[in-house]
């Protein structure tokens, strides 16, 4: 069944996220692993294996899921603390917690309002929204959501173009440009190729201009270079957040050309197969940077436990892929928010199960 026409969603087998209910109705999740399948169920199966899948043989995606799984928080007993305070402020912003959203290209292929529906959901939920530069809504509409918004891009070979997406971001109420790092080229994705699959090129044209030289899902600089990203990061109109960082060298270097901050991330395993864990690579990025500038984390966490586990290691915020993927798929904006608020919700179980009433009390000295 598409995800234009769910209507009704039939009660898939044991572990269902959702049971019988309407789409439009709060999804009842009962764990990701159920959520994940349920959404598997409403989706083209290429889809699906396009949203799910990773580079190669999926070596750095299972490292991302096994380092998590591995570090344990050791709770502090007797501690006193309440209900515990999520709220941060990150680049001068306000957020009501510190779980974000990342930017996840063609989400017209879960939902029809696709890269709207996942922002009004994050808006909803009280998460700072990341809109994807190759996108099937163009991000002015996307701002139409509310709620606060970084726009993610990659730097394309039209540097008038770089600089007029920056523009048009700022224009929007855009508060940072997320330029990604790590996808110079594509990597062999398995699961796509045995499909035949490439995602339909009007999805990715949301934010295309006739003024533009190259469509956006072709125009990436391939040879891009440490002086390129100092040359946007100068004429960028707003903080520049590189993402795709994994080396504490490349983070030394991203922060003296001028990064406001930092995303430690492996695209989620869809691009070097082989590269570590970004959870592993979170706490060199950090001890580089020396608090100089906030280290985010995305590429993994799909959990509460997840989250706290990553600023426990360093993190200021952590950004959710998939799990988005699936609520909106199953929900739209309704699913987003859903998500994002088991997610925000088991973080605040965690934080209190182990004894800290505020996100400082979330240390290295809890992580093992």
């Amino acid at each position: 069944m598409s995800p234009t026409r769910r209507g009704v969603l039939a009660a898939p087998a044991m572990g269902a996220a959702v049971l019988g209910q309407p789409a439009a109705a709060p999804l009842r999740i009962t764990s990701m692993e159920a959520l994940e399948a349920a959404a598997r169920a409403v989706l083209p199966p290429a889809t699906y294996d396009w949203i799910a899948g990773a580079a190669g043989a999926g070596l750095t995606q299972r490292r991302n899921r096994t380092a998590l799984d591995a570090a344990t928080i050791t709770p502090r007993m007797l501690t006193g603390v309440g209900p515990p305070d999520l709220s941060l402020t990150l680049l001068g912003q306000a957020l009501a917690h510190p779980v974000l959203v990342a930017p996840m290209g063609l989400q017209g292929l879960a939902h029809p309002e696709g890269e709207v529906a996942s922002a009004r959901g994050a808006a909803a939920a009280g998460a700072l929204f990341c809109a994807p530069m190759v996108a099937s809504r163009s991000l002015e509409e996307v701002a139409t959501a509310g709620g606060p918004r970084w726009f993610q891009l990659y730097l394309p070979r039209d540097r008038g173009m770089a600089l007029d997406l920056a523009t048009r971001a700022a224009a929007a109420g855009y508060t940072a440009l997320v330029p990604t790092l790590d996808a110079p080229i594509a990597a062999f994705r398995e699961r796509d190729l045995a499909h035949g699959f490439t995602p339909p090129p009007a999805l990715a044209r949301g934010n295309d201009r006739p003024s533009y030289a190259h469509p956006l899902l072709g125009g990436t600089d391939a040879g891009l270079s440490w002086a390129d990203l100092a040359w946007f990061m100068a004429r960028a109109p707003l903080p520049v957040v590189p993402k795709g960082v994994l080396a504490a060298a490349d983070a030394r270097r991203a922060m003296e050309a001028g990064a406001a901050a930092l995303i430690v991330s492996s695209h989620g395993g869809r691009q070097f197969d082989g590269a570590p864990a970004a959870f592993e690579a979170l706490p060199r990025c950090v001890a580089a940077v020396a608090g100089r500038v906030p280290v985010l984390m995305d590429s993994g966490p799909r959990r509460g436990l997840d989250v706290m586990k990553a600023l426990a290691a360093g993190a200021t915020a952590v950004a959710i892929g998939r799990p988005m993927w699936w609520g909106l798929a199953l929900g739209g904006a309704e699913g987003v928010q859903a998500v994002l608020g088991r997610i925000v919700e088991e973080l605040g179980v965690a934080m209190r199960l182990a004894g800290c009433g505020s996100l400082g009390d979330v240390t290295a000295e809890l992580l093992n």
